[in-house]
């Protein structure tokens, strides 16, 4: 659908989840209050507040809502506002507790938490469809409605569920798909340790099975899953377009990989009228700035170049992982300005007040327990005022200089059991990938692997095994037409059935890359493989469009995995293959393990354009060897002047064009702006020439003027 921005929001939302139920309404009173010293502009409503507006089946209370929305609308404060319906009440489950989901195991959940929700239950369905209609009838006139907010967080915490209700509603998904057992026996390889069905009577939801399941049976459930959770959005959406026409329909994804991996976003980005995410940092350890960067890149593709909406993140610690750290000073402000870089059209939080009770009630808020004598508030008013002062950026574009291929199908598949190796993971390649175009500053756009790329020079491939016939059409044709290609290994393997392409492997891929591989030769837990430069073996292996070795020199493996760089020799781990050149030259050799002396990467020139392989598991250092080379065959010129862990994104709005640098270390760093411009820096209203100093963990919006 095309981008629609929230109703009568005429800057950039800034505000958060306000669940004021949790407080005495002379609380209310002064939230407004610090809300408008905060400058919030929006704020979401009645997301978790089912049983409050329906305390007992059909009865409704909204005069607390009402006043609400009131309240709101008169301190000039817009609402998302939620259809609550997460949560359904106690009352609810007592009547039916059929709609409470069942796992794979054969385990029903209880109530008690949120989302516990059978997603094919009628009985949910139609209460849900009922409390919706209820909302949309009474609030569409209301003149503080900015945007509709359906559910929340689709996929979590219950991402399918394997019932009864679920097995009746998959039989029926599977007769449209198919038409007829054969059909799907056929696509499914049923003759395989026999399990051809005579019917689809006979076909129950892919349960706890003695050993592996068949894995296109698995495969089908979690489309069908997905499927099932946006039939249940659609209804709801549908209901308010009817009866609240003009105002956006929205629901909150999770777009990043560390957070969410049931949901395939390329269809639910078709579905809703503005794309909108919630996102986290995984204090895991990684870089979590490269991590916001990638969801953030990934959320703007999703919503196919335009504008979206950060719905939530956190002003400072969460509550739910194993060790919740607080952001440092200075760190909300970056997290925030960064997202809006790449593409949102604004900030918003979970919470406003923090929680005194229930399950979240350490997760930071924009007020916190501590109040406004503290370092979050000051830092929250702080970043309301730097919103304000860069509001023109709202609707505007970010520039993209390459594109990723991503396919959560193909993920789901990739991710099922038996395959070469468990080390091998789909999330951990496109982590790895995102991190090595990040360190060169390259600005990334992800696109479906049927999307057209004409418009990318560079198109990166780090895990694609389910590959159909389409997909690796249009990739052929890219390269054919003059792009430059990269591909990692295991891609190109199975189609949309997860049924081996016939020949060799890779399979779909095979032509573009002028390769075939004999076989996987994963390596054991630990264990590393050298990689030495084959030196140009057949005049196109080293690289680059004049034929000359690209490279530079890293010492150390920032990312997972092998890859410590040298110009001319790489370290790998976890993967190797019996690579067969059938076109393709050879770039570089493994040195040492099961396919030493055999090409390691190569280099296939096609047409216009050159498609290259790794067929090894390297680090993000390791690939950032390698793609000098290979951004010199796209003609990316390298940007060495730029500091690492320094972003540089441009944002062209509708008032002008912005150059975001967020500079993520402790030290100053000085950026050249982009040719002859000037500008003005927004937050500090100060003019800007030549090169733009940025202090050490902060952040400049420069206003250029070329």
């Amino acid at each position: 659908m095309p981008y629609t921005p929230p109703q009568g929001l005429t800057r950039l939302a800034f505000g958060g989840d306000y669940n004021p139920e949790q407080w005495p309404e002379e609380v209310w009173q002064e939230d407004v209050r610090l809300m408008r010293e905060a400058g919030v502009t929006m704020v979401s409503a009645g997301i978790f507040s089912w049983a409050l507006l329906e305390p007992e089946p059909g009865r409704h209370d909204f005069g607390w809502l009402d006043r609400l929305l009131d309240l709101l609308h008169a301190h000039g404060i817009r609402v998302d506002l939620g259809t609550p319906t997460v949560a359904p009440p106690a009352w609810f489950y007592r009547a039916h507790p059929e709609a409470l989901p069942v796992t794979r195991e054969g385990v029903r959940l209880s109530f008690g938490s949120r989302g516990a929700i059978c997603p094919s239950s009628a009985a949910y369905r139609d209460a849900a469809a009922a409390i919706t209609e209820q909302l949309a009838r009474r609030y569409a006139g209301h003149p503080a409605l900015a945007l509709w907010h359906v559910h929340n967080e689709y996929g979590v915490p219950v991402s399918a569920c394997y019932c009864d209700s679920c097995a009746e509603h998959f039989r029926r998904w599977l007769r449209a798909r198919y038409g007829t057992p054969d059909a799907l026996n056929a696509a499914w390889g049923t003759a395989f340790w026999g399990q051809r069905y005579g019917g689809f009577d006979q076909i129950d939801p892919p349960r706890a099975t003695p050993t592996v399941c068949n894995p296109a049976q698995r495969l089908d459930y979690a489309r069908f899953a997905d499927a099932t959770l946006r039939e249940n959005f659609t209804a709801e959406r549908d209901i308010l377009h009817r009866l609240s026409p003009g105002i956006p329909v929205t629901t909150n994804f999770m777009t990043a990989l560390s957070q969410c991996s049931s949901i395939d976003y390329w269809a639910w980005g078709r579905e809703v009228d503005l794309v909108s995410n919630d996102h986290y940092l995984i204090t895991d350890g990684r870089r979590t700035h490269v991590n916001l960067a990638m969801a953030a890149d990934l959320t703007r593709s999703v919503a196919g170049g335009s504008p979206w909406l950060l719905l939530e993140h956190s002003t400072s610690g969460v509550s739910w992982q194993p060790r919740n750290p607080a952001k440092a000073p200075g760190e909300m402000a970056r997290n925030s300005l960064a997202h809006i870089a790449r593409g949102s059209d604004g900030a918003m939080f979970f919470q406003w007040r923090q929680s005194r009770r229930g399950a979240e009630k350490f997760h930071s808020a924009m007020l916190p327990q501590a109040g406004t004598d503290s370092r979050v508030w000051r830092e929250v008013v702080r970043l309301g005022a730097d919103l304000e002062s860069i509001a023109g950026v709202a609707g505007g574009t970010t520039a993209a200089d390459a594109a990723v291929v991503w396919d959560w199908q193909s993920w789901w598949a990739q991710s099922l059991e038996w395959r070469p190796s468990e080390d091998h993971d789909a999330r951990e390649r496109a982590d790895t990938f995102y991190e090595a175009l990040y360190d060169r500053h390259l600005t990334v756009d992800f696109a479906h692997p049927e999307a057209g790329l004409s418009a990318y020079p560079l198109v990166v491939v780090p895990a694609l095994y389910l590959t159909g016939a389409a997909a690796g059409r249009s990739l052929r044709r890219y390269v054919e037409q003059g792009g430059t290609l990269l591909v990692s290994y295991f891609s190109g393997i199975v189609d949309e059935h997860d049924a081996v392409h016939p020949g060799p492997y890779p399979g779909a891929l095979r032509d573009v890359l002028g390769l075939t591989v004999e076989e996987f030769s994963p390596l054991g837990e630990g264990d590393r493989v050298g990689l030495r430069r084959a030196g140009g073996t057949d005049g196109d292996g080293a690289g680059g469009r004049d034929g000359r070795g690209g490279g530079g020199h890293n010492d150390n493996d920032g990312g997972s995995g092998g890859g410590a760089g040298h110009p001319d020799r790489l370290t790998a781990d976890v993967w190797t293959e019996s690579v067969v050149p059938r076109g393709a030259g050879t770039v570089w050799t493994y040195a040492d393990g099961p396919a030493a002396g055999r090409p390691a990467v190569t280099r296939h020139r096609l047409g216009r354009g050159t498609a290259w392989y790794v067929s090894t598991r390297l680090g993000a250092d390791g690939l950032g060897v390698l793609l000098r080379e290979v951004c010199a065959d796209a003609g990316i010129p390298a940007r060495d002047e730029l500091p690492r862990d320094v972003e540089v994104v441009r944002r062209a709005g509708g008032t002008g064009e912005y150059l975001f640098v967020i500079n993520h270390t402790g030290a100053e760093a000085k950026v050249p702006l982009p040719g002859r411009a000037t500008g003005t820096e927004l937050l500090s209203g100060e003019p800007v020439s030549g090169r733009l100093a940025v202090a050490g963990g902060g952040v400049a919006v420069v206003r250029l003027q070329e």
